[in-house]
């Protein structure tokens, strides 16, 4: 199972020109990557920071007055904590870390001296899922694409909509996170995402087919909603939400999908509205070469450039994972005159 963390500052625009491919150790790039992990870095509130490997690939694309930079680069786990007050540049590898770097992606917007990175995430260190036994009348997660989730969906979204100062109406965008629970009934917990729609609430009292997504105005709302449903007794469901601007930031679900019936799958990032050519995969991998002998790899010399483009880029620090410690042979205790042997015991 695939395994992300996501952190994403705003909404991502809708249009994002297809880039060209830029140099990996251009001073733009790297100043982007810096953004992208120090906005990374302040999302989780436990662990280490991470820190740059290399930078895989870059394209640069214009938007109105920014540039538009989409960055795929490696990451290693850092010796700084992440509550700790310093940049992940002051900080060394882990040297405990994993031997394989993690890969990242980021979108970054630059705009003559300001820079906002919109989207990054990271793949996750392997993550150990316990097994739990069943637990009667405990909450269970059930899928982001389940059937059931249609009618809590449609009463937190319509309990959004008639107590938000909001002009328009806003229509599901993704679910991050879902639990159903027996308590006389079932209780839906539901963490998910919206967006402004275009329709104007003066015109429209719910939402309806003529609803679609505002790309004029981008604007998004999250919202974490309880709801208990009993069809039985024919009462309408009761949604208690809470709700903030901006998409959902889950570190728990990392692919979102909808349910069916709402709208096409997709991913946090939406990769469906980003051109193609914008999503530079990372180049191949080098082939390993065979040796009768192991090669430390303390010893292995950094990766340079390779390329018209300079991609990858080269390590931002070697990095030393610990070797473990040989373990010397037990040698026989000396004799001692006079004391007892097996020999002894035998008479």
């Amino acid at each position: 199972m695939s395994v992300r963390v996501v952190m994403q500052a705003k909404g991502l625009q809708d249009e994002v020109q297809p880039g060209i491919l830029v140099f990996c150790d251009d001073t733009a790039v790297e100043t982007a990557v810096s953004d992208a992990l120090t906005t990374l870095n302040k999302q989780p509130s436990s662990g280490n920071k991470l820190a740059l490997y290399q930078i895989l690939s870059a394209t640069k694309s214009e938007n109105g007055s920014s540039s538009v930079y989409s960055i795929q680069f490696s990451s290693r786990r850092s010796d700084c904590p992440v509550t700790e007050d310093k940049l992940w540049s002051e900080c060394d590898y882990l040297p405990s870390g994993p031997k394989e770097p993690r890969l990242c992606s980021a979108i970054v917007y630059v705009t003559g001296t300001d820079i906002e990175t919109k989207v990054v995430e990271c793949k996750l260190d392997h993550v150990i899922i316990p097994e739990r036994s069943a637990c009667l009348g405990c909450p269970m997660e059930i899928d982001a694409d389940s059937e059931d989730l249609k009618v809590p969906l449609s009463v937190s979204i319509s309990k959004y909509n008639s107590i938000s100062d909001s002009t328009h109406l806003f229509m599901f965008k993704s679910v991050g996170y879902a639990t159903r629970q027996v308590v006389a009934g079932f209780r839906y917990k539901l963490s998910f995402d919206m967006r402004k729609s275009t329709c104007p609430k003066s015109e429209h009292k719910d939402l309806n087919e003529l609803c679609v997504p505002n790309k004029d105005d981008v604007e998004m709302a999250n919202c974490n909603s309880t709801v208990d449903v009993a069809p039985w007794r024919h009462e309408v469901p009761e949604a208690n939400i809470e709700c903030g601007p901006g998409p959902i930031m889950d570190l728990q679900t990392f692919t979102r999908r909808r349910p069916p019936g709402w709208s096409p799958l997709r991913n946090v990032i939406d990769y469906a509205e980003v051109p193609s050519e914008t999503i530079v995969p990372p180049p191949p991998t080098t082939p390993v070469k065979e040796s009768s002998e192991e090669e430390d790899p303390s010893k292995v010399p950094p990766a340079t450039p390779t390329g018209p483009f300079h991609c990858p880029s080269k390590p931002w620090k070697v990095f030393s994972p610990v070797q473990p410690s040989p373990v010397a042979p037990t040698e026989p205790a000396p004799a001692v005159q006079g004391a007892l042997t097996d020999l002894d015991l035998l008479g």
